[in-house]
């Protein structure tokens, strides 16, 4: 027999959908851009080129991959001179995983009640 859904619950819910659907998680969610966030913590920053010859990417494709890094907030890049240079934006990192674990925390009890 199905459970009546309550408007808490649907909203506690959709509020956890959007914590696991941000641009943060759907980032990190592609095992390409894993591999080239792995090159940037093992052997730190790097532009495109350095970071494409330790992966089995076009230098193209490591930009796109770079492009949705950074605009989730998990790389962040700085010009030195003519190159532009990656790295692994670690404070934003850790404070979005920990923003993510924290509401999700919240939500647990509204979006996912055990069964009594």
């Amino acid at each position: 027999m199905a459970k009546r859904v309550t408007p808490a619950v649907r909203a506690g819910a959709n509020e956890m959908m959007a914590l696991v659907d941000s641009a943060f998680v759907r980032a990190l969610a592609d095992s390409s851009r894993l591999e080239v966030f792995r090159v940037l913590l093992l052997n730190g920053p790097g532009n495109v080129g350095e970071l494409s010859s330790q992966l089995p990417f076009d230098r193209s494709v490591v930009s796109r991959h770079l492009k949705v890094l950074e605009d989730a907030g998990i790389v962040r890049s700085q010009w030195h001179g003519r190159e532009r240079r990656f790295s692994v934006d670690a404070t934003t990192f850790v404070g979005t995983l920990e923003a993510i674990a924290s509401n999700a925390r919240r939500l647990i009890d509204l979006c996912c009640p055990a069964e009594r």
